[in-house]
């Protein structure tokens, strides 16, 4: 063989075998990632968050089984802290390279086990005073996402509520006594003096304690009621909306939920809308970005929901409508 012909030869040679690395590693599958969702109750609500979430992953390259799994736990519930942390515990022994979680609770639930393993919340209500993050510019943490409240809409409860009954003057809040609660309320008690009206907050630990006070509230005329968002009115949401039913009391409540199985008007953040917008964030972190970088998010649609066509709500001299709520 000449020396030219050794050389291409040898030219040859080489450069198919730095070809074969290149073709192995194309032909092997996509690494395998990991997600965890921390969720309350499996109810249908929460069904359609998750599959909002599912469907805009989706879109956004992540197929379940190709090159994502999605490990779930039910059940995460403040009135069951056990089970709450028992998720968190399981969640994290996976090694999940990023957790969806939901409420407040969940999340810190879920930052007692690890203050490591990324979490994007979608829902958490003031997430800044509940401790989840340093600010909302700035998470700082390993967790960052949507919240679920702006405290003026506190003042938009109080306005729906006297424009379908203006003759009430006393309201009873739901109050359940956490941060966000708190900070709900004091946001409702300033803004009570401009709609003229009495803010008797009732305490929500404990369903039976209020049934019995929203009886001795109801007794007196001129009531209603407004429920706002926290986890007693997400787990107690049947019972809450028959108490109001059974004493005639217009309500207005913080989620369509409400609205859909009776409640009087419903008034909030659309809940699966902030799921499908958390994929993004989900992918963005699967993709290299830091919780602590990625801003947390307002609500960007609110849904109104459920006044019945037969509600006068010019006349407030007393006159009732078709369900029999007072006006």
């Amino acid at each position: 063989m000449s020396d030219i012909r050794r050389r291409e030869f040898i030219t040859l040679i080489g450069g198919a075998a730095a070809a074969w690395p290149l073709a192995a590693r194309a032909q092997q599958p996509e690494r395998m990632r990991r997600i965890g969702v921390l969720m309350g109750v499996e109810d249908p609500q929460n069904r359609l968050r998750i599959e909002a979430f599912v469907q805009r992953l989706r879109q956004l390259g992540w197929i379940e089984g190709r090159n994502v799994q999605i490990d779930y736990r039910w059940g995460a519930s403040n009135f069951d802290p056990e089970r709450m942390r028992k998720g968190a515990v399981e969640l994290v022994a996976l090694a999940p390279d990023v957790v969806l979680a939901t409420t407040v609770p969940i999340v810190l639930a879920l930052q007692q086990v690890s203050r490591t393993v990324p979490i994007v919340f979608a829902g958490a209500i003031d997430p800044v005073g509940a401790g989840l993050v340093a600010s909302l510019a700035r998470p700082g943490g390993n967790a960052t996402g949507f919240t679920m409240f702006e405290y003026g809409i506190s003042a938009k409860w109080l306005e729906l509520l006297k424009e379908i009954s203006p003759g009430v003057k006393r309201v009873a809040v739901l109050r359940e006594p956490t941060v966000a609660g708190i900070g709900q309320l004091a946001a409702m008690q300033t803004a009570a003096p401009s709609f003229e009206v009495e803010l008797q907050p009732i305490d929500a630990r404990d369903v039976g304690e209020f049934a019995r006070a929203l009886a001795d509230f109801a007794r007196v005329p001129n009531g209603g009621l407004i429920v706002p968002l926290s986890t007693s009115a997400e787990t107690h949401r049947t019972r809450i909306v028959a108490l109001a039913d059974r004493h005639r009391l217009p309500a207005v409540y913080p989620s369509r939920v409400d609205a859909a199985i009776g409640g009087l008007i419903s008034y909030g953040p659309d809940q699966v809308d902030q799921c499908r917008r958390s994929a993004g964030y989900v992918d963005r972190i699967l993709n290299g970005d830091k919780p602590a970088d990625l801003p947390v998010q307002a609500p960007t649609k609110y849904e109104l929901e459920h006044v019945p066509p037969q509600l006068n709500q010019g006349d407030s001299r007393g006159a009732e409508d078709g369900r029999g709520y007072r006006h």
